[in-house]
């Protein structure tokens, strides 16, 4: 059964004195797929640009650009969305025959598309995040390319250390295996770059967390969350959220998708003023859910139990 989901999304940065903002890319609208219906949008900006006009990126994502004339001494976007959202589970990820079992290769037709999204951008001249990847890997006997991905997800949850992180930037793979601890996205880039090293596209997620009945808290809800999407044959694009163990999208509501984290930015833009102006930056995510019977038609035409 879907459920709606209410999100708002505050981004706001304080400067000592008033400054001249630049252009700003915002990436706040959630996607539009079978999986999640956005139901209503808003955005509202302080101060008030000079203007505003929307994009659609080569992902696809929902892009504002916003242009400014007045000087402030705080910016605050606010990001709001009323999403359906379709929770699918483990049990509904069907793979083709041929790749069931690991190590496979894309079919003509996918690998054209496929390639720029298993193409590694991180170095790792000792191989050791290769070598982390390939332990996941029974070379003795055939390997469930389902099961390879969830142990793997389940691994980095397990053994390693969430820990916060308000400053920008994304700690390399190299550097999260060495320090055994990292944010959202630290894990989303390891498990990233580790499934390329074995040959599956991937692509980098950013979104938001919601805590679903019956679960176990989950870790990374106060902000953005981001995670990883698979490319698997017989279903498309699978989310695997390392942070919490979670395979498949049950609590997750996809905004960007991109092949490199730097391109699934949520707030990114420039300002003019003294230097050492900015005070911080804050954000703030509320997200609130119910189960709803809707009047219109399903996204999907399949009967999916909930998760």
């Amino acid at each position: 059964m879907p459920i709606t989901v209410s999100i708002n999304h505050v981004t706001r940065y304080r400067y000592r004195r008033d400054v001249a903002f630049g252009e700003h890319r915002i990436l706040v609208r959630p996607r539009e797929s079978f999986d999640q219906r956005v139901l209503s949008a808003n955005l509202e900006i302080d101060p008030e640009p000079q203007s505003l006009r929307w994009l659609q990126d080569v992902f696809g994502n929902a892009v504002a650009i916003a242009t400014f004339d007045r000087r402030a001494d705080t910016l605050e976007v606010r990001g709001s969305a009323e999403v359906e959202h379709l929770p699918t589970c483990e049990e509904d990820i069907e793979i083709e025959r041929y790749a069931e079992s690991y190590p496979f290769t894309y079919s003509s037709e996918d690998m054209p598309d496929l390639l720029r999204s298993i193409e590694r951008d991180y170095p790792d001249r000792n191989r050791q995040v290769d070598d982390w990847a390939m332990d996941f890997v029974d070379t003795a006997h055939p390997n469930g390319t389902l099961d390879l991905l969830k142990r793997m997800t389940e691994t980095i949850r397990r053994d390693f250390a969430y820990q916060p992180r308000e400053t920008k930037g994304i700690q390399s793979p190299l550097e999260t295996l060495d320090l055994g601890s990292g944010t959202c996205r630290d894990y989303a880039v390891l498990m990233m770059d580790a499934v390329r090293a074995l040959g599956f596209a991937a692509r980098f997620v950013s979104g938001y967390l919601y805590q679903p009945d019956n679960e176990n808290a989950r870790v990374g809800g106060h902000s953005t969350h981001a995670w990883v999407r698979v490319f698997l044959p017989g279903s498309g694009w699978v989310e695997f959220d390392p942070t919490n163990g979670i395979v498949g999208n049950r609590g997750l509501i996809r905004v960007a998708v991109a092949r490199d984290p730097a391109q699934a930015t949520p707030l990114s833009g420039t300002w003019r003023g003294v230097k050492g102006s900015q005070i911080d930056m804050g954000v703030d995510v509320r997200i609130k859910q119910h189960t709803v019977e809707t009047d219109h038609p399903p996204m999907i035409q399949k009967e999916t139990e909930q998760c």
